[in-house]
């Protein structure tokens, strides 16, 4: 086994000089430039659109609701389960419901399909944030249909996908980059969200923590430009009041309050991995049925028609039974009705494939959970219990807490919960990422072979600079010297951080300098090795136009210049001189930036004991 010295293995954690003055004065905070704006003006009229869209959907809903089970035309919300209907209609509205959604499907497009997010993210992601135009329309209809005729699912998820589809299409008329179409797809849905829920800030932080997959000014503003008009747009159409008012009175919030929150967290995380788990069971065995998929909606209408049957209140979008559980109004047969019934028709029927959100669902189950704890909790507000439950389980499910704890406080106003709610959420979130390894927005892509994550960190290559890396002292070469060049050079080294000092690289890139040490260009290894029978000198061999990296430049624009112009290794210039050679960098020194993030997050150490000598600081 060869010797290794162990200083060389772990990365070099501070500089072992100051850095020099004005070295990085040339980088800023944020990449970012004035053509934001074009992407800014347009997030504008998106905005307004998606407002729009929302309130077209909401009225659609409406509309399909009291036509299917009450007889009337209006377009006003209502709950199917407000009235007693005949067990007919209760049992077959959401069978036919399925069965249009599965025509739909089939006949349109199979995009419409699912609960909006996961088909949102998959465009995003896969399809450099293109939405076909037919799906802005199939879409909110389909949803419309489904939730119309008893569906237990929200108008989030679909009004998510059919904003961000406007954004799209307008986008994708614009001669714009893929990044700045997302930007714009993504601010069309959280406008559509945002104006579904009065909730433009947890709308902003549901497209940073879910849609985005990035935390840049070039997507925010625009996003924030968007939400803003939806805003201001929905006041005249929907209201600007918050949809579940809850008073908590002179509540403030006490350690052993704080400490059952904990429990609440916990508890609703677990209820959360359940209804997922439960979401891709029922995919599962809808996918082993020996029916063409086109049949399966209505088949999850029949399971949503028998918990109909069971409880009535748990069909539709349910904002009046939330509304209640928030409010401490709700009946302990409602609450475990809705806590059971609306938990399972919601999961086995999503998993059919049909069309729907989950947000209203999951906002309804937090809120029975919460108020079913607010029983054997000490009494606090009314309600109290109920939006700690809402908040966990939004949490839990979404994997998104912040969200869950601004959402929750935008549609209660109940600002003087915020502590509680935090931990709650935070305990959920921390529950259903230990047990389960996606979230009901995540699996359906990682089923269909995709991996996508949510972790975001600042990349080590951006606050790395190349002259913390490169060789600064590489063999170099003239254009008089002759072939075939010296062994010793040929085989001179690279050393490396993190590598075995006995054995470094080869050199494969020889930078050519003139007699004054000005570099004039480079000579590949391979070209050295393995020249042409006519070439005499190293000026036969020589490439004239070289890519040049600064010293200054962060690893991360190295890297790109490197994918750009397909090579692994550049000659470093000083900032102000092309032509003073400052050494090479190799792709392979590129990563010893990461072996610094590997080992800041595997290297473990005491640098300070308690007792005892001083702990050693590694090199």
């Amino acid at each position: 086994m060869r010797n290794r010295c162990v200083t060389c293995m772990i990365p070099v954690v501070s500089r072992s000089a100051p850095p020099v003055r004005d070295r990085a004065r040339h980088l800023g905070d944020f990449t970012l430039t004035p053509r934001v704006l074009v992407t800014i003006a347009w997030a504008l009229p998106i905005g307004a659109l998606g407002a729009v869209a929302a309130w077209a959907l909401l009225r659609l809903i409406g509309l399909i609701t009291n036509l299917v089970f009450y007889g009337r035309v209006d377009t006003a919300l209502v709950a199917p389960g407000a009235a007693p209907h005949p067990a007919w209609l209760v049992l077959l509205a959401p069978v036919a419901g399925g069965l249009v959604i599965g025509l739909m499907a089939r006949f349109g497009s199979e995009k419409i399909r699912g609960h909006g997010m996961p088909e949102a993210i998959e465009a995003i992601l896969l399809r450099r944030s293109t939405v076909e135009p037919r799906v802005a329309v199939l879409k909110p209809v389909s949803a419309a249909v489904s939730i119309g005729s008893g569906g237990p699912f929200g108008a989030e998820g679909p009004i998510i996908m059919t904003s961000g589809a406007v954004g799209s299409i307008l986008a994708q008329h614009l001669h714009l980059s893929a990044d700045e179409r997302k930007a714009l797809m993504v601010s069309g849905a959280a406008a559509g969200m945002a104006a579904t829920f009065n909730a433009p800030f947890a709308s902003v932080l549901l497209a940073v923590e879910l849609l985005l997959f990035e935390w840049r000014p070039r997507s925010f503003l625009p996003v924030v430009a968007a939400v803003s008009v939806a805003t201001v747009v929905r006041a005249p159409l929907l209201g600007s009041a918050p949809i579940f008012p809850v008073d908590l009175g002179t509540f403030t919030p006490s350690a052993p309050v704080d400490a059952l929150c904990v429990a609440a967290g916990i508890v609703g995380g677990l209820l959360a991995v359940a209804v997922t788990a439960l979401v891709y069971l029922s995919e599962d065995t809808f996918a082993r049925l020996p029916l063409h998929w086109m049949w399966w909606p209505a088949i999850g209408g029949l399971i949503i028609g028998i918990g109909g049957l069971i409880e009535p209140r748990a069909l539709g979008v349910g904002y009046d039974v939330i509304d209640e559980l928030l409010t401490g109004r709700a009946t302990m047969s409602l609450i475990i009705g809705i806590l059971v019934v609306k938990s399972l028709i919601w999961g086995l029927s999503l998993g059919s494939g049909t069309s729907g959100g989950v947000l209203a669902p999951v906002f309804m189950i937090g809120a029975a959970l919460g108020a079913l704890e607010g029983l054997v909790f000490p009494q606090t507000a009314p309600g109290f219990w109920a939006i700690v439950g809402l908040a966990a389980v939004v949490g839990g499910v979404m994997r998104s807490p912040i969200t869950g704890v601004v959402f929750t406080l935008e549609l209660t106003h109940a600002w003087s919960a915020l502590f509680p709610l935090m931990i709650a959420a935070a305990a959920a979130y921390g529950t259903s990422a230990l047990v389960l390894r996606r979230s009901v927005l995540t699996e359906k892509i990682a089923r269909r072979g995709y991996h996508l994550t949510r972790e975001y960190e600042v990349d080590p290559l951006e606050v790395l600079m190349v002259d913390e890396v490169m060789h600064a002292d590489p063999a170099t070469l003239r254009t008089t010297d002759p072939l075939p060049v010296p062994t010793t050079t040929l085989t001179a080294g690279v050393p490396r951080r993190g590598r075995p000092c006995d054995d470094p690289p080869r050199q494969r890139l020889f930078p050519v300098v003139d007699d004054d040490g000005a570099l004039t260009g480079v000579v590949p290894h391979r070209a050295l090795t393995d020249p042409p029978a006519s070439a005499r000198t190293v000026a036969d061999l020589l490439v004239d136009d070289p890519l040049v990296v600064r010293a200054d430049d962060t690893l991360r624009a190295v890297a790109s210049r490197f994918a750009e112009a397909a090579v692994g290794a550049a000659p470093v210039v000083d900032r102000d001189d092309a032509t003073r050679l400052a050494g090479i960098v190799t792709v392979e020194q590129l990563l010893d930036g990461r072996l610094r993030d590997l080992a800041e997050e595997h290297h473990r150490e005491r640098p300070m004991r308690l007792l005892g000598r001083r702990a050693t600081m590694p090199s």
